[in-house]
């Protein structure tokens, strides 16, 4: 694969109870394409995964929440998770950090329950989205658009539902990434 995201740094917002395919798989793809992944969190050290209701891996945090800035990264990841997504919505440094990375147009890609903290943090308002289907009711009382599709792009958001979609919600972030790599070159 090309290394055609070096030299950008993607921030990845979780905490405990996060579903792992939804981190590991689109944080190997983003690393395939060549960019770096930050796992950022109001945990210390290491934040516990699951598959599904099963624990799963732990995986290491790079940075605390409170120590990063939005300016620091092209992009931000919100993987999914019941638990993660409820949990992460109510840090304040979370919403913040997801709030300025919109008002600066970065990318913005929300798995699963990951797309809490785009309604809790105010930014979902007038997007098209998709998620687990039992968020719909909170996008649409969000002021969102919700669709039942494995992918949605809306402006800088890419969206999507399950573990199912990771494929497609790869390659949706990767070339959304692209597209804002080479505009930033040819700046």
């Amino acid at each position: 694969m090309t290394k055609q995201l070096e030299h950008m740094k993607i921030a990845l917002l979780v905490t405990d109870g996060f579903e792992q395919a939804e981190l590991l798989e689109p944080k190997r793809a983003l690393e395939a394409a060549g960019a770096e992944v930050d796992v950022i969190s109001d945990k210390k050290d290491s934040v516990q995964g699951f598959k599904h209701t099963d624990k799963g891996v732990q995986v290491t945090v790079d940075k605390p929440i409170g120590t990063v800035r939005e300016e620091d990264y092209d992009a931000v990841l919100l993987p999914g998770g019941v638990v993660n997504g409820d949990a992460l919505r109510m840090v304040p440094e979370a919403r913040k950090f997801v709030q300025a990375a919109n008002a600066a147009q970065k990318p913005i890609a929300a798995i699963c329950h990951g797309g809490w903290l785009l309604i809790s943090s105010g930014i979902a308002k007038n997007r098209t989205v998709t998620s687990w289907p039992t968020l719909q009711d909170d996008f649409r009382n969000a002021g969102s658009t919700w669709v039942d599709k494995e992918v949605v792009r809306d402006k800088n958001f890419v969206t999507s539902r399950k573990p199912d979609d990771i494929p497609a919600f790869n390659q949706a972030f990767i070339s959304l990434l692209s597209e804002k790599h080479a505009a930033r070159a040819h700046a």
